[in-house]
């Protein structure tokens, strides 16, 4: 039987981008609301001690184990030695956190973080342009596993890799390991079942982000922003949204995808509380992990 754990980003509670959308919780409370929610793993986030000595005790109080963490890489328009001096910290912290990866998500050209530019400005690179990312990529990669690390690529919206064509190549001219997230596909128009069927030899870690396609169709992306979507709440958790988790994860069953499922849903914290939301995204996923066959381990 496969085997899955199911995680947590702490964006539910903070957003990095938008302090607007962060409730006033500490680290502490965060933690006892996801270990409480059934979850056993949290992503890392900006409140976050950057050291096991300081964070395994609290980790440990609440049963939770590192199951990731965002890593804002410039290889785009930077080199692989200057990406390496900016990895070193989180490198060796998640190597003593025994994390499963650390997340690469391109920032470069990147719109996502830029309240005032719309979606359609996002970078656009030609197939020439977009070999050589990912070869650089690959070779920042290759090097991070060989330090103890495995790397694990985040397709993104307003990012250079966001839509289904550009994922199709930028992973044909890579071999570094995917980030699966089905939220951002959605929202970019793809189609999860297609990109599951294509790349599953390379997914490595799973992000479960639900959408609100009824929020998102009428988004007008020559006009607003990623985190104007955001505040709208164009994202949720499984079992709140548009998206069908229960054919997504038989997909990833049936491709033999054994791992981590990261509910991750950056929303508004009032109007939708993150304890909540965490024991409703945690629910929808023991469902669907037991129709595909899933042993969640605790």
């Amino acid at each position: 039987m496969l085997e899955a754990k199911l995680g947590i980003a702490p964006i539910a509670w903070w957003n990095d981008d938008l302090e607007e959308l962060s409730d006033d919780v500490s680290l502490e409370e965060c933690l006892r609301q996801a270990s409480d929610a059934g979850l056993t793993g949290m992503e890392t986030g900006r409140r976050f001690p950057m050291n096991m000595d300081e964070l395994g005790p609290i980790l440990d109080r609440h049963g939770i184990s590192v199951c990731g963490g965002w890593f804002s890489g410039l290889l785009l328009d930077g080199d692989i030695e200057r990406e390496k001096d900016r990895i070193a910290e989180q490198l060796a912290f998640f190597k003593s956190a025994k994390a499963p990866c650390i997340v690469y998500g391109e920032t470069a050209r990147s719109v996502q973080g830029h309240r005032n530019i719309p979606l359609s400005q996002k970078p656009k690179l030609s197939e020439n342009e977009m070999a050589s990312y990912g070869r650089k990529v690959s070779d920042f990669a290759d090097w991070v596993a060989l330090e103890g690390m495995p790397l694990s690529y985040h397709h993104h919206m307003a990012a250079a890799v966001e839509t289904e064509d550009e994922l199709d190549l930028f992973m044909k001219h890579s071999s570094v390991p995917l980030l699966f997230d089905a939220g951002h596909m959605a929202f970019a128009g793809g189609d999860n079942l297609r990109v599951i069927e294509n790349h599953h030899a390379r997914i490595n870690h799973v992000h479960t982000k639900d959408v609100r396609m009824d929020i998102i169709s009428q988004i007008d992306r020559s006009k607003e922003s990623f985190l104007d979507a955001v505040i709208k709440g164009a994202f949720t958790v499984p079992g709140d949204g548009s998206l069908d988790f229960e054919m997504i994860v038989k997909a990833l069953a049936e491709t033999g995808y054994s791992g981590w499922f990261v509910i991750e849903a950056e929303q508004d914290p009032v109007a939708n509380p993150p304890y909540d939301m965490a024991l409703k995204g945690r629910a929808e996923l023991k469902r669907v992990m037991g129709a595909a066959k899933y042993q969640i381990i605790d």
